[in-house]
Formats: C-alpha cells, sequence, structure tokens
C-alpha cells in the first residue's frame, strides 16, 4: 500500500451506495472536508437524502459521471449494482474503494484519528479493520483532543523560525524539545 493524503478541494470525490454503510461512509468523507463530493443513491430514505443536501443525485452514477470522477467509494450495494460499477469506473480510471470487497479496491479506507490539522491513521491494507480499528483507539488516548492546538503553537512557532531563517535542521531539533520538555509524547497505560 502506498499511503496518501488526498486534498479534498483538488480532487473529484464520489459515493455511491445506500443504507447504514452509505450514510456512516458519507458521514467520514464529510468529517475529512469532502464538502464538493458527489452522492448517487437510488431511493434514498429521508435521513439519508437529508444528509446528502446537495451533493444528492438520484440514481447511480452513468459513464459521463464516474469520467468527472478521480475517486469512488462505494457502500451498501448489492453486487449485482456494484460490480459493474466498479468496473465501468476502472475503465475510467478512476479509482475504487468498495466497502467489504477487497477485490474490487484500488485503495483501502484507513483508520483516523483528527485532531485539529494532525492526522494520524492505521492501515492493515484492508485485512484486518478490526486491527486497525483496535490501534486506532489505542492511540485516541494518546493523543487527545489537546492536540489540535498542539499543532497550532508548533505551526506559529515553525512560522516564526521560517521568518527567522533557521535551519530546518534546528527547527525540528527545537521541536523535539518542545515536545519532550512538555512530555507531550508520553502515553497514558492501558490495563
Amino acid at each position: 500500500m502506498i499511503p496518501l493524503a488526498l486534498s479534498p478541494d483538488r480532487v473529484r470525490l464520489g459515493l455511491a451506495g445506500s443504507g447504514p454503510a452509505a450514510l456512516r461512509r458519507l458521514r467520514a468523507l464529510r468529517q475529512a472536508g469532502a464538502d464538493g463530493l458527489r452522492f448517487y443513491t437510488e431511493g434514498a430514505d429521508a435521513v439519508l437524502a437529508l444528509e446528502a443536501g446537495t451533493a444528492l443525485r438520484p440514481a447511480l452514477p452513468d459513464e459521463a459521471e464516474l469520467s468527472q470522477l478521480h475517486a469512488l467509494w462505494i457502500a451498501g450495494l448489492p453486487r449485482e449494482q456494484f460490480v459493474p460499477l466498479a468496473e465501468a469506473a476502472r475503465r475510467l480510471r478512476v479509482l475504487v474503494n468498495v466497502e467489504d470487497e477487497p477485490e474490487y479496491c484500488d485503495f483501502h479506507a484507513v483508520a483516523e484519528i483528527r485532531r485539529g490539522d494532525l492526522l494520524l491513521t492505521v492501515s492493515t491494507g484492508g485485512t484486518a479493520p478490526g486491527l486497525a480499528g483496535a490501534i486506532r483507539r489505542r492511540l485516541e488516548a494518546c493523543f487527545p483532543a489537546a492536540w489540535a492546538e498542539r499543532v497550532k503553537e508548533v505551526a506559529a512557532l515553525r512560522q516564526s523560525w521560517r521568518a527567522e531563517q533557521v535551519p530546518m535542521a534546528e527547527a525540528a531539533r527545537r521541536i523535539d524539545q518542545l515536545t519532550e520538555e512538555r512530555c507531550w509524547l508520553s502515553c497514558p497505560k492501558v490495563s
């Protein structure tokens, strides 16, 4: 696996699906900043339609729609719908992820922790998502919400050091010293 972090404002993303799986993926993508996401579904229930808002497209994507995308997530569709959709997307060079169907995944969703601009991810390449989730829960204890402010603080220091033309190696040393002095990287014990 090659880890990447996509800027959702620079790529066109789509989600095709239905039911609880599509709702979970829609919420996860929105939380990640995918505000321009297109959501394709047939017969969305009221909750899904409300959550999707203006992203809702009341049908599965055709080839013209697919050709506009860079990546497509598929969640909650039966095999007879997701197989031809995934194959069409791949023919059009769209990256595809079909939830819980590794053989139809060009990429895998990662277990993630967001603390402001800090993004920590865990992946098992789609082979053991439950284990990735367990590791994520452990990391959540090690990186509490306070990390959002810590990242802002270090970013501000970095900006001032850049203005002062502090060499990158010295800036890294200062950051290491700061994290040591404040014990930011000590993790609570788990029983």
